[in-house]
């Protein structure tokens, strides 16, 4: 795989009176084709290292580099065109009247042709499947199918990169399942890098890798499998992790030998069965 995202060494603070930087010397690379989900509590730097990646704000120090361009005033506006950021709240993303026409919104912001505007509109809505909302107020949607008219207005530009900046958290289960699913096949189809912002569990296991930030640092790297088997170190920082580490930690708490691995539920449900046969 190619490098598509570097950061050396980048240091941020939002005012010279901040007691300590948003982002302290954090350095990363990120692969071409990579799921990356960034976790951390509140206060991390999470949504900072996104705006920093995407240009929306300049690191006091360090370096970012995208494809191999280092970003700075003069490429900031060609590299912003590589990276599309979709939000948390999908309704302050919507400036059109229709589905259509917000989609189209971006593509006429960068002059694309009319005749290629409608094919990528079209496109775009099929690979979100709302292909049969073209015509619907974007605003009498359900949140999940407003989220999916958001993704599509960045597909629609064709980025390498999308960032989802919490883009799940307002929504529920059902809708939440369906943007992953969503941003799982376009992912796939278009070997797009995708760098998920999240205090979503099972969005983050869906990662390639997962990047925990605390205070403002990069603390740790790592498959879901190796983060998540951290257990305690996990929940200590104010981070959740999935049922099966729970279950295991109180496993351990109450004297029983568990597992060093980490076990989805279906691993874990295959251990105690076995277990118990045991018995």
């Amino acid at each position: 795989m190619n490098e598509i995202i570097e950061l050396r060494n980048v240091t941020f603070s939002y005012s010279e009176e901040d007691a300590r930087p948003a982002l302290n010397n954090v350095s990363l690379t990120i692969q071409q084709g990579e799921w990356i989900a960034i976790i951390g509590p509140n206060g991390s730097g999470k949504s900072t290292l996104a705006k920093t990646i995407n240009g929306l704000i300049e690191a006091n120090s360090g370096e970012v580099i995208i494809e191999g361009v280092a970003l700075n005033a003069e490429t900031v506006w060609d590299v912003r065109k590589k990276i599309g950021m979709v939000f948390q709240n999908p309704d302050n993303q919507f400036v059109g009247s229709t589905v259509q026409d917000d989609v189209a919104f971006g593509l006429e912001n960068v002059g694309i042709p009319r005749e290629e505007m409608v094919k990528r509109v079209a496109d775009a809505v099929a690979a979100v499947n709302m292909a049969n909302f073209l015509d619907k107020e974007p605003a009498r949607l359900s949140g999940g199918q407003k989220q999916r008219v958001a993704i599509a207005g960045i597909v629609a530009l064709s980025p390498d990169i999308i960032i989802l900046d919490e883009a799940t958290t307002m929504l529920d289960p059902e809708g939440r399942h369906e943007v992953i699913e969503t941003i799982q096949e376009i992912k796939e189809k278009e070997n797009l890098t995708v760098i998920s912002i999240t205090h979503d569990i099972d969005e983050a296991a869906k990662a390639n890798r997962i990047f925990v930030m605390e205070a403002g640092q990069l603390t740790r790297i790592g498959s879901p499998e190796e983060i998540f088997s951290l257990g305690k170190e996990i929940i200590d920082i104010g981070l959740d992790i999935p049922f099966p580490e729970k279950l295991k930690y109180q496993l351990k708490r109450q004297g029983l030998e568990v597992p060093e691995n980490y076990l989805t539920e279906e691993g874990m449900v295959n251990w105690l069965w076995t277990l118990l046969s045991k018995k």
